[in-house]
């Protein structure tokens, strides 16, 4: 399977939603793709929408990490969403949610980053 990836800016958030895998073939794509937004420099903040994503593997954390240090080197916050139990046991195991912040859902992300 391969991955879907849907982004979107509201004011100075951007949303990421991945569908399918995040692995070593597909981070490469996910990197460059939001390398290329971040290049924006009014973008302060990111939020992660993994609800339909269905495996990760170290690749994945380490882009999701890579992204974490560009949005704090802006004192900007990241946010991980909506994720299944499976990729929430993932991230848990890999120490993610010790540097990233976790909310149960998008909506509830943006309200935190006044973007409602």
């Amino acid at each position: 399977m391969s991955l879907r990836i849907a982004m979107e800016t509201k004011q100075d958030v951007l949303v990421i939603r991945l569908q399918g895998e995040l692995d070593h073939h597909t981070a490469e794509e996910l990197r460059g793709k939001v390398d290329e937004i971040l290049r924006a420099p009014h973008i302060r903040h990111i939020v992660l929408s993994l609800a339909e994503l269905t495996f990760m593997d170290s690749s994945g954390i380490g882009v999701i990490l890579g992204r974490y240090k560009q949005i704090s080197a802006r004192s900007g916050d990241m946010y991980v969403t909506s994720i299944n139990p499976t990729i929430y046991r993932i991230c848990e195991m890999s120490g993610l949610f010790k540097v990233i912040k976790f909310r149960e859902n998008e909506a509830d992300a943006l309200l935190v980053l006044g973007v409602a």
